[in-house]
């Protein structure tokens, strides 16, 4: 259970599209600048002013109620994005983390040990997109390729976090045989057949519970996908009325 347990984030998004950002995005109350190496390529301040290579483009009003829509999505969905990813890590990672409290014990030291460890990996993911209060950043990717933006430079980490966990459960397995072999030539026995038990008991639950949870997200994934392809659409529009703008196409949709 707990080795198969991480697919599950993976499997919650069903292919609804292929979203792809050719630029980097960073995202402050302030500003939205989309970036490449390191270099500003377009900023656009309070929704309003737009500058591309460092000068200032004037807009007619037209114009700018098309950057205003478009800086409004951008602002909504970098951020579900984030959250999205985030969620469906912790799906797997929750999965484990229940497992382990069903067998060790709620609150029991091996549990409260992977859940710290849990706790600070999640904060760690977050982290990798420099999310601080409302600030964001996401670089250019394949926004469905949710494995390598999310566990590449993790999954060794959480590889051992779970092999840990394993070590914890036949810990507490061991202890309990030598704790019935002590006053019975057949406890230990009982014990394997009785944790065995329980052990499928607390599968069956869980895989509903995180079936039910990858369903909703994948829900949520298909939202994102459709307010996407709406953003994408909003995009050419704004190229098509300000051409400069053409050669720094955000947002690519393939379904």
């Amino acid at each position: 259970m707990l080795l198969v347990s991480l697919p599950f984030y993976q499997q919650a998004y069903a292919q609804q599209c292929s979203i792809n950002l050719n630029f980097g995005v960073i995202i402050d109350p302030k500003h939205i600048r989309i970036i490449e190496q390191g270099k500003t390529l377009v900023q656009i301040n309070h929704s309003e002013q737009l500058f591309i290579s460092g000068r200032e483009v004037s807009l007619s009003i037209e114009q700018q109620q098309l950057l205003s829509s478009f800086s409004t999505g951008i602002r909504q969905q970098v951020p579900e994005i984030v959250s999205i990813a985030v969620e469906g890590v912790d799906i797997a990672l929750k999965a484990v983390n229940e497992v382990i409290a069903g067998l060790t014990g709620e609150n029991s030291a091996s549990q409260q040990k992977v859940q710290a460890k849990f706790d600070e990996l999640k904060w760690r993911i977050r982290a990798r997109f420099n999310q601080s209060a409302d600030n964001y950043y996401i670089a250019p990717q394949d926004l469905n390729d949710y494995d390598e933006m999310l566990t590449g430079q993790f999954e060794q980490e959480i590889e051992a976090m779970i092999s840990t966990s394993i070590g914890s459960i036949l810990a507490v397995v061991g202890q309990s045989i030598l704790a019935d072999d002590d006053n019975s030539d057949y406890g230990g026995e009982t014990r394997i057949t009785t944790f065995d038990t329980r052990l499928k008991n607390i599968s069956k639950g869980l895989e509903l519970e995180v079936t039910e949870r990858a369903k909703a997200l994948d829900k949520k994934a298909a939202i994102i996908c459709q307010k996407f392809s709406q953003l994408d659409e909003i995009e050419t529009l704004l190229h098509q009325a300000i051409p400069a703008l053409k050669k720094y196409n955000l947002i690519e949709i393939s379904n």
